[in-house]
């Protein structure tokens, strides 16, 4: 846990970026736990790469890329399991940033 400071968010990647990978990693490590390995690793390297997490009004909240479902493409899935498993995958990572970073949901 570090001491969190939410302007110093709004640069994150000079500040904060050892505690974004544990955050993104921890969800990783979870989604692909209880979700096809497959699906999980196409997610986060062919949708979430591009995701940014922003801090807003005491809460994190993660950012997709356009169309994210048409990036996906080193696995078939159809549209209604990916968008359920996406919205979990951003859940879990919106936890852990709110865990690593010891701010209460």
């Amino acid at each position: 846990m570090s001491d969190f400071d939410p302007e110093k968010f709004e640069d994150k990647y000079v500040h904060y970026f050892p505690q974004l990978q544990r955050a993104y990693k921890n969800a990783f490590e979870t989604m692909n736990d209880e979700f096809d390995s497959t699906l999980i690793h196409g997610i986060d390297q062919q949708i979430l790469n591009e995701s940014e997490p922003f801090y807003e009004d005491g809460d994190f909240v993660v950012e997709l890329p356009k169309n994210p479902g048409e990036r996906l493409t080193a696995v078939v899935v159809d549209d209604d399991k990916l968008d359920a498993v996406l919205e979990r995958y951003i859940d879990e990572i919106e936890a852990e940033l709110h865990r690593v970073f010891g701010v209460e949901a």
